[in-house]
């Protein structure tokens, strides 16, 4: 009889968002094996014997303290390490400072060599997971970010609580920059399948200004966290967790995610919030949504600024 293959996971960044998505995969049961890799050697042992007192709750899982050398035979390499954003700055505002992290942590993966699935958290998340594509050389199926599913399930939340319907029930995307550029796909938005349009229509206390605060409230709303709690890190994990699990398991989910762009969208050599179908080989396709103008308009222009970045960027990373 055929062994049952191991899923294996490994996360590189044991701070406030690796390890509230490390534990989110224990309580969900995702995956067989996951190793943990931090600079911080002695936050991951504690993590690591921490982790293990859940199991009894949840499902059997080898949970260590890994070296680069473990990513070989992973399926999935999580990166969470990196700088994080402090209250005042943006997502925008880290790329310097991880960019260098990220060259150096992606080297270390690949030549241990892996030949597995790289899941990008660590912000601005759209310009680094270009990064690892560039840096690992992989294909850029196999090379996601988190994107706009936080930000997305987010806007999911508000239109729930707005309309006292189950969030679950509710299907809005955000889409372009996981940042200050990302924008509301309002002409697909629906509750229960009934457009947000018509919904709209039959409930006349909800107006235009009240879904444009909505947009607003969930742009915004990692600035307000920070700005009380100092971070953000249970929401952004509960959606990594997600995406492992739709990788792992073969879904063929679509999840909005941080996604290479090869003319969908009218973008070219970008990574981007959009939906994808996620499956065990990474993105088998990316869902090419019909955008109204004015959401087309603003996909430019946060494509835009995001490659001024870049360019910015890595011309000052080959300066140095």
């Amino acid at each position: 009889m055929a062994k049952d293959k191991t899923h294996k996971i490994i996360l590189i960044g044991d701070g406030a968002v690796g390890s509230s998505f490390a534990f989110s995969t224990v309580l969900q049961g995702i995956g067989h094996e996951l190793g943990i890799i931090d600079i911080n050697k002695k936050r991951v042992i504690g993590d690591v014997e921490d982790l293990k007192d859940a199991l009894v709750y949840s499902s059997p899982k080898k949970i260590f303290a890994a070296e680069y050398s473990d990513c070989k035979d992973a399926d999935i390499v999580v990166l969470c390490a990196g700088m994080a954003q402090k209250e005042g700055e943006t997502r925008l505002d880290l790329v310097s400072k991880n960019l260098v992290i990220f060259k150096d942590m992606v080297d270390q993966v690949v030549a241990s060599g892996f030949d597995g699935i790289f899941l990008v958290a660590t912000n601005p998340v759209d310009i680094l997971t270009y990064a690892t594509w560039k840096f690992s050389g992989f294909p850029s199926s196999r090379v996601i970010g988190s994107g706009t599913a936080l930000d997305s399930a987010r806007f999911r939340q508000e239109i729930g609580a707005l309309t006292n319907v189950d969030s679950r029930s509710v299907h809005a995307l955000i889409m372009g920059e996981h940042g200050d550029s990302e924008f509301a796909v309002w002409s697909h938005a629906n509750i229960g399948g009934l457009p947000m349009e018509d919904w709209v229509k039959v409930h006349p206390e909800i107006n235009e200004e009240r879904l444009t605060e909505i947009y607003y409230d969930v742009r915004d709303k990692a600035y307000h966290i920070i700005e009380n709690k100092g971070a953000t890190f249970y929401g952004i994990a509960a959606s990594l967790a997600r995406i492992v699990k739709a990788i792992l398991n073969n879904e063929g989910a679509i999840l909005p995610i941080s996604v290479y762009l090869d003319g969908e969208y009218k973008q070219e050599d970008i990574y981007i919030g959009a939906p994808a179908v996620l499956t065990s080989e990474g993105v088998r396709s990316v869902i090419e949504l019909p955008l109204s103008d004015h959401e087309q308009n603003l996909m430019d222009k946060s494509a835009g600024q995001m490659k001024e970045v870049i360019d910015s960027a890595f011309a000052e990373l080959e300066n140095k």
